[in-house]
């Protein structure tokens, strides 16, 4: 097993539900429903892929370099993508424009898209038993 895919996996997956109720309680009537469905896409990535860290750290497969280089590549990607996501859908109601922040999304996903295909990659390299 591996202990930081572990760790990552279960902060981001907690931060995740934590997000996800602040969502439904405290920002539902602060927000529009565009920017709330916004957010709550944020929230989904983020749980998605933190539940991605957990089963890649359960993994025996992968070699310590391709794992640096996965986990980076899906760390990063998420704090980017469903991090902007969290400022753009809230900017509104804290009166602070993070319309410079929306490059970084498209960014952040393709960097979960890369990890994604570096394990798809390794997989389909993998010996059949």
């Amino acid at each position: 097993m591996n202990r930081k895919f572990l760790i990552a996996g279960t902060v981001f997956g907690s931060f995740a539900v934590i997000l996800g109720a602040f969502a439904a309680h405290g920002l539902k009537g602060s927000i529009s429903l565009e920017s709330l469905r916004s957010f709550e896409t944020g929230v989904r990535f983020q749980m998605y892929h933190a539940l991605l860290l957990l089963i890649i750290g359960s993994l025996k497969s992968l070699q310590e370099r391709e794992l640096n280089i996965v986990f980076y590549l899906i760390c990063i990607g998420i704090i980017l993508f469903s991090g902007s996501i969290y400022l753009l859908s809230t900017g509104s109601m804290f009166g602070v424009d993070f319309t410079p922040f929306a490059l970084l999304t498209p960014l952040g996903g393709s960097l979960l898209i890369i990890g994604w295909i570096i394990l798809l990659l390794k997989f389909i390299k993998l010996k059949k038993k």
